[in-house]
């Protein structure tokens, strides 16, 4: 036999280093975690996709996924249930609502009262309507025409003049109105136009003429002695006290020799007085 073998030697050992971790890429703006930490409350789908491109760890992705599903879920599951309550509700109104059947037959309609002509008619109260209206109303009542005039003399009425405005009526409203003799009357102006104080009034007032210049003076029969120094007279008995009462009689200009000359109205003493 042979005498045992000793195992051999272990190889001799050897140092491998741990591998180091890769650097991490640079982190982007739609991964900065308050951005996404905000779209995660605002809008939820949108939040949990940038979660995921972000650079958290994977636990910390599906906890903020399971947080803002149950946020996205809240409202949606919270109104259905209103919803059915309402139409719970409604379903029970609408139920009440309908009518109950009834074996008795509808109360049939009344009939309507046809109107008759009143024995007495009444003038109505055309003032301010247009002619077309009163002539309508009016001749409804008589047997006759309702008579149209111009509310001021100076403006003739044409032809057409249904759209003209009473102003005036000669038979006063409420008034009984005979329908085989009545022949009433309105007076009516032109469609924006003021009606008058009182009827035949004119529209556009001729200017007054005027009045004559009063007289300052009146010429008197007592005589008045010639004082221009030659003995002549002014003949007859005729005198006027100034120019202004000779140009108001109209005997300017008046001479030497003529009836109510005097010294005092020649100025200048040539003979010719109140020449101006």
């Amino acid at each position: 036999m042979y005498p045992p073998q000793s195992p051999p030697p272990p190889p001799p050992y050897t140092y491998v280093p741990a591998p180091l971790p890769l650097p991490r890429p640079p982190r982007r703006w739609w991964q900065h975690p308050a951005l996404i930490v905000t779209a995660l409350v605002v809008l939820p789908p949108a939040g949990i996709a940038l979660a995921w491109t972000s650079q958290w760890e994977r636990t910390q992705k599906i906890l903020a996924t399971v947080l803002s599903g149950v946020w996205f879920l809240i409202p949606l599951l919270s109104d259905a249930p209103k919803e059915t309550g309402a139409e719970g509700k409604a379903q029970p109104a609408a139920a009440s609502a309908a009518p109950a059947p009834s074996s008795s037959p509808p109360p049939s309609p009344a009939p309507t009262p046809t109107p008759t002509p009143s024995a007495e008619p009444q003038m109505p109260s055309a003032v301010g309507w247009p002619y077309a209206q009163a002539e309508k109303t009016v001749e409804e009542l008589i047997d006759g025409e309702l008579k149209a005039l111009s509310a001021y003399a100076d403006v003739s009425l044409p032809a057409d003049h249904g759209t003209w405005l009473v102003c005036f009526q000669d038979v006063t409203a409420g008034s009984r109105l005979v329908a085989q003799s009545a022949a009433p009357v309105v007076h009516l102006v032109a469609p924006g136009t003021a009606c008058p104080a009182a009827p035949g009034t004119d529209l556009r007032p001729k200017p007054a003429a005027p009045a004559p210049a009063p007289t300052t003076a009146a010429p008197t029969t007592a005589p008045e002695p010639d004082d221009d120094g030659t003995g002549g007279s002014g003949g007859g008995n005729v005198s006027y006290k100034n120019c202004t009462a000779v140009k108001a009689a109209g005997a300017a200009p008046i001479r030497r020799g003529d009836p109510g000359y005097g010294r005092h109205l020649d100025r200048d003493g040539d003979g010719v007085a109140c020449e101006r």
